[in-house]
């Protein structure tokens, strides 16, 4: 599959539907609380994007049945939202993808539900400081390995988690899903150059223990094989001339 390198009326749509994906967690954060359900919060994601135009891209794909994807505590990715509620103490990755104007803008993030231990709050930090060094590996002419050594370093040779190599980071644009592909356990000075256009997402997924997950039978949820918790947080980036620019920053973080 071809690389899209895209122009200035196609970043700018990026953009575009990029920043409603973080204002879709911006509006969700203050519903997640205990006893709220996933399927409630998932109605409220697919309301606020209907309502500004946008489609919430997970629905209906390749059968997907939800809006939003929601996968708590030992979830590694692609929980379905249903009648489970939140309990004080779980964390739960909220994954939002929106299609405006025909473009797509792909982003999740943590949320702790009331106080939780603090295992789990390092887990996320690890996991967010880990995608934030990925992120400072993008640029012009660099290597997309260079992307995963750096998560791979900080946090499993750093703080001995279990990086998932089964996801991985991808192109978007028109298309969900996409070249490149991007490990976040790759090797420095691999892979393909980066160049000016391109746009793709990082998402590391670190778990507490083993790296390795299985599906459920619902064909989607993944969870850790040791039951263990797992944490994701996902930025989608743009190669600039110069660097890198994050698409899909929340407000609190464009200050």
């Amino acid at each position: 599959m071809a690389i899209e390198i895209k122009g200035r009326a196609e970043i700018d749509k990026m953009r575009a539907s990029c920043r409603l994906a973080a204002e879709v967690l911006d509006f969700i954060e203050p519903h997640v609380q205990p006893g709220v359900t996933t399927d409630r919060l998932d109605r409220l994601c697919h309301d606020f994007i209907i309502a500004r135009g946008a489609i919430p891209a997970p629905l209906n794909y390749k059968g997907f049945p939800r809006s939003i994807c929601t996968s708590i505590n030992e979830v590694v990715c692609h929980g379905i939202p249903g009648d489970r509620k939140l309990c004080e103490g779980d964390i739960v990755n909220l994954d939002i993808t929106t299609i405006l104007d025909g473009y797509h803008g792909d982003t999740s993030e943590m949320f702790t539900v009331g106080q939780v231990s603090e295992a789990a709050q390092k887990l996320i930090d690890v996991t967010r400081r880990s995608m934030w060094l990925g992120i400072q590996e993008v640029g012009p002419n660099k290597r997309i390995g260079d992307i995963g050594a750096a998560i791979v370093d900080y946090a499993a040779r750093e703080h001995g988690y279990g990086v998932v190599e089964a996801f991985c980071g991808h192109g978007i644009g028109r298309e969900f899903h996409t070249a490149p592909q991007v490990s976040h356990v790759g090797k420095r000075g691999t892979g393909i150059r980066m160049r000016a256009g391109m746009t793709f997402t990082i998402e590391p997924m670190i778990n507490e223990g083993t790296s390795r997950c299985d599906i459920l039978d619902d064909g989607w949820t993944a969870v850790t094989t040791d039951g263990r918790l797992s944490a994701q947080t996902e930025h989608t980036v743009l190669v600039t001339d110069d660097g890198v620019e994050v698409l899909t920053l929340r407000a609190r973080d464009r200050r």
